[in-house]
């Protein structure tokens, strides 16, 4: 029997750049929590977003934000991952190399940027909708970075080697979404949060399901009992999978009706 659903949200959950759940989402969620079935949302994007995302049940689910980073379970921390302030400071000047390059560093209460593009800003105030700190330098920060992340218009296909190629040996570098490379935390990832998730409840790890499209969900594909990658994923993902499939919800409706997949 199904006891857990982890789904990644942008390009999964979230299909062609939507930045919005279909309300009967919501009534599914809560659903099957009323048979057991636990939620955990699980992104790249900060917790005080994905609250927003999932608001009418943002207090009935469990999230793996920030790729793994922040672990949240009733609004207790769970487990959190830290970088390096000196490796994280290099990232971000390494960052300003690149011409259309816009970086972010997210800490546990704020996130910050000091990109002076207004295309990336008005995408992060209006489309994204991150509550974000606009400051003067970043290296300035004083809060720990729990992750850091650029964005590039064009696409990874350049920042992402660009970055790979740098800081691999030090810290994981993987897409997020179709705009954003995201540096985690060595000691966290998307399938590290769930598992701690999983634990904290009592559960059995085969007892799940997971749901991702892009690099950075392959731990959390590989962790769940079952793993789906997208018929949309990066490609290569699929190795990292069980099973295809087009639609989450599909899947978690019929894990209502049967209790199982």
């Amino acid at each position: 029997m199904i006891r857990y659903i982890a789904s990644d949200l942008d390009g999964t959950l979230l299909l062609d750049g939507a930045q919005s759940l279909n309300p009967e989402f919501f009534d599914l969620i809560l659903k099957l929590k009323a048979k057991g079935v636990h939620f955990i949302a699980a992104s790249g994007r900060p917790y005080p977003n994905l609250r927003n995302v999932f608001d009418p049940v943002k207090d009935d689910i469990s999230y793996a934000a920030e790729n793994g980073s922040l672990c949240v379970h009733d609004g207790q921390v769970i487990s959190r991952g830290l970088i390096d302030r000196d490796l994280g400071l290099r990232i971000i000047k390494a960052s300003r190399k690149i011409p259309g390059c816009n970086c972010m560093v997210s800490c546990e209460d704020h996130l910050y940027t000091d990109s002076k593009n207004q295309d990336f800003l008005d995408h992060i105030k209006n489309v994204v909708k991150f509550d974000t700190v606009i400051v003067d330098d970043m290296c300035e920060i004083k809060d720990p970075f729990i992750k850091l992340a650029v964005c590039d218009f064009d696409g990874t296909h350049e920042t992402e080697p660009f970055f790979r190629k740098m800081f691999q040996s030090e810290i994981k570098v993987v897409t997020s979404g179709n705009l954003w490379v995201d540096f985690i935390a060595p000691n966290a990832n998307k399938g590290t949060a769930v598992r701690d998730i999983v634990e904290h409840l009592g559960l059995s790890r085969e007892d799940g399901v997971a749901f991702g499209d892009q690099y950075n969900d392959i731990e959390m594909l590989e962790y769940a009992g079952t793993g789906f990658y997208m018929a949309n994923s990066a490609p290569g993902v699929e190795k990292y999978a069980d099973r295809m499939t087009d639609s989450v919800e599909k899947i978690m409706r019929k894990i209502l009706e049967t209790g199982d997949i």
